[in-house]
């Protein structure tokens, strides 16, 4: 279908310019400006062709402070994500003009696919989870430096569980003949703390925000089903945002755990997961998956405490939940599937779980 405004325009943004592409569907003119990336002066280049106008550009690093401020303006604005843009398979030529020409054509036509802007409070909250997962990673890359540092000197630690209280004063007693080795040990194992405290202080900031009005109850609904506390219930509320988009077998493809598909004629193919949309709740969905792997017993203290102060309703799709998903785990395995692929199907019915939980009513 068609839209309704007169003019369309194309932007293609980056850090230093935008190219901006302009179609007056009225007349056939075409205006075309290169721009400084400053909302206040693009929604002036805006202002001055004629209306009503229709905008859009692709999602990318330099965030949604244009889109923002197109909403507050009037002016409808569709952000794009780049993986949904169509392109021949023929054009060899790609130039920003042509990529803001091409999405105001296609902008005009109805074929582009927007997504959801998140508010300010909901990227506020986004980008504490992500530097929290940032911070996961470097502790994770740490550790493994310096054990690997030890391994290569055959130093091997046979005392239990690594990376707790009695490892760290294992590795506090470790010494080196070489002042090289020590130093680049000593090093190794700074940034391991350094790392460590600093995964523990944005625990602690998600913690405190995840109990706020805003997000508390997303947060509590999740938390009903096993495998999923407080920082995978925090990051699957900021990430996924509004649930009611969705439906229960739709939040699968949106989060890429929809095998993909290459059917032709009475041929059906499929392959691995898709792996489209958002690639952090689909580990935490992943990673929550694995929880079910585990026997039913009574609820450890953990989820017990989770589940206090819940209405009966939610704990009672908790339970079904937890039921439901080990007995899919062990159905998968008596088949002789792979934990692997067994832990990606049940998060891909763990996710239509979540949203039954973010949407039901108290």
């Amino acid at each position: 279908m068609l839209v309704d405004e007169r003019t369309t325009v194309g932007l293609d943004v980056h850090a230093r310019s935008v190219v901006a592409e302009a179609v007056d569907w009225s007349t056939g003119r075409v205006f075309s400006r290169r721009l400084v990336p400053a909302p206040d002066q693009v929604l002036a280049w805006v202002g001055g062709l004629p209306g009503p106008v229709a905008v859009t550009y692709e999602a990318g690093p330099t965030g949604f402070g244009l889109a923002r401020a197109c909403a507050a303006a009037g002016i409808r604005c569709v952000v794009v994500a780049p993986s949904k843009v169509e392109r021949p398979p023929g054009d060899r030529v790609k130039t920003d003009r042509r990529d803001a020409r091409r999405a105001a054509r296609l902008l005009h036509i109805g074929e582009i696919t927007g997504i959801r802007v998140p508010t300010e409070a909901e990227e506020d909250a986004r980008d504490l989870f992500r530097a929290r997962d940032d911070a996961r990673v470097d502790v994770m890359r740490a550790r493994h430096r310096c054990s690997k540092l030890l391994l290569r000197h055959g130093i091997v630690y046979s005392g239990g569980k690594t990376w707790n209280g009695v490892h760290e004063q294992w590795l506090r007693s470790q010494r080196f003949p070489l002042p090289g080795t020590q130093a680049a040990f000593e090093e190794a194992f700074d940034a391991v703390l350094t790392t460590t405290a600093r995964r523990d202080r944005l625990d602690e900031a998600i913690t405190a925000m995840a109990a706020t009005p805003a997000w508390a109850p997303m947060v509590a609904r999740l938390g009903a089903v096993r495998g999923i506390a407080t920082l995978t219930g925090f990051g699957l509320a900021v990430e996924i945002g509004d649930w009611d988009r969705f439906t229960g077998a739709s939040i699968g493809a949106y989060l890429g755990l929809v095998p993909c598909e290459f059917s032709s004629g009475p041929h059906r193919r499929q392959g691995s997961i898709t792996k489209a949309g958002n690639t952090h709740a689909r580990r935490l969905l992943v990673e929550a998956a694995w929880h079910h792997q585990r026997l039913l017993r009574p609820d450890s203290k953990a989820v017990t405490a989770r589940r206090a102060g819940l209405p009966p309703a939610v704990r009672a799709r908790g339970r079904a939940a937890d039921q439901r998903l080990h007995h899919r785990w062990t159905t998968l395995a008596a088949r002789g599937k792979e934990p692997g692929v067994i832990a990606v199907a049940v998060a891909r019915e763990l996710a239509g779980w979540c949203w039954s939980l973010a949407t039901m009513n108290d």
